[in-house]
């Protein structure tokens, strides 16, 4: 940050650098910003958000949208996953990929997932009394990597599936690669406590972190969830071909599923099917839709 003539006293200035630092920080390594009052600007505005974001569950202003996945071949739906939303009361909807970042970093995150949790389990409730037996569907939900490190999701699962008078076994979690395999000996008791719960537990993005494959197979999960971004132009992107067919593979190596998400397009789903994917979720086969009204 520059010295200029609207700076009065030293803490402005270092409050400016410290902004620039963070820009620099969000951009990767070995990088360095120089401040502007556009950067200023957007922290102000990120502080804003982060403020109402606070107050955003007990005012009501979350809500829930539920994504089909299905299974491929057939294009059975089988399950649903659960992503939060916000509709801010001045901005209207935001994006997940602007608030999320600032809940994680904030820590707000462990509240949302909480929030979730209990939503989840109480539409579970609503489906089981009003769906034949057996046709509620399976609900992954997922749980942040910094909310996952505090060990107590399956206490917060058990808790949410008696107080609802749900399965447990109705629930996958989806927690990211990074959160189980930069520490997979930490997840190891976690893990296996929700699995005693009967819980189902799925990577999530995986491919995107850095997985080891020797301990993948002593940890206990039921699926593996393709990132996006080896799904999109899979049909035409021999690289993305040959990391989904491994990674495909691996899971049966493992007996364990895999969900590809982000299918937008025919030609995708039918790459996908051709590699033995199984499962998958995306626009092409439906698109995230509330409940009773929710958007």
């Amino acid at each position: 940050a520059l010295s200029a003539p609207n700076y009065h006293e030293p803490q402005e200035l270092l409050r400016d650098a410290d902004i620039a630092m963070y820009r620099a920080k969000a951009g990767g390594k070995a990088r360095y910003a120089v401040f502007d009052e556009s950067m200023h600007a957007q922290a102000f505005g990120a502080m804003q958000l982060e403020t109402s974001l606070h107050r955003a569950p007990e005012r009501g202003e979350l809500f829930l949208e539920y994504q089909p996945v299905y299974r491929l071949a057939g294009r059975v739906a089988i399950g649903v996953e659960a992503l939060v939303r916000w509709r801010h009361p001045q901005r209207g909807l935001v994006s997940p990929a602007e608030f999320v970042p600032l809940a994680e970093d904030s820590g707000l995150i462990v509240t949302i997932d909480r929030w979730v949790l209990g939503e989840v389990t109480r539409q579970l409730a609503a489906w089981e009394r009003d769906l034949p037996a057996g046709r509620a569907p399976l609900v992954s939900v997922n749980i942040s990597a910094r909310h996952f490190a505090l060990g107590d999701v399956d206490d917060l699962v058990r808790g949410a599936v008696e107080a609802a008078g749900v399965p447990a076994s109705r629930l996958r979690l989806e927690i990211g690669e990074s959160a189980l395999m930069g520490n997979p000996e930490a997840a190891a008791g976690p893990l296996a406590r929700l699995r005693e719960i009967g819980v189902r537990v799925q990577v999530d993005d995986f491919g995107t972190g850095y997985s080891s494959l020797k301990v993948l197979h002593t940890l206990p999960i039921d699926s593996l969830k393709i990132d996006r971004s080896f799904v999109r132009n899979i049909d035409g992107e021999a690289v993305n071909r040959q990391i989904v067919s491994t990674i495909v593979g691996l899971a049966r190596s493992l007996g364990i599923d895999v969900v590809a998400e982000g299918i937008e397009r025919e030609e995708e789903l039918e790459t996908l099917v051709a590699l033995g994917c199984e499962l998958g979720q995306g626009y092409l086969l439906g698109p995230p839709v509330a409940v009773g009204g929710g958007t």
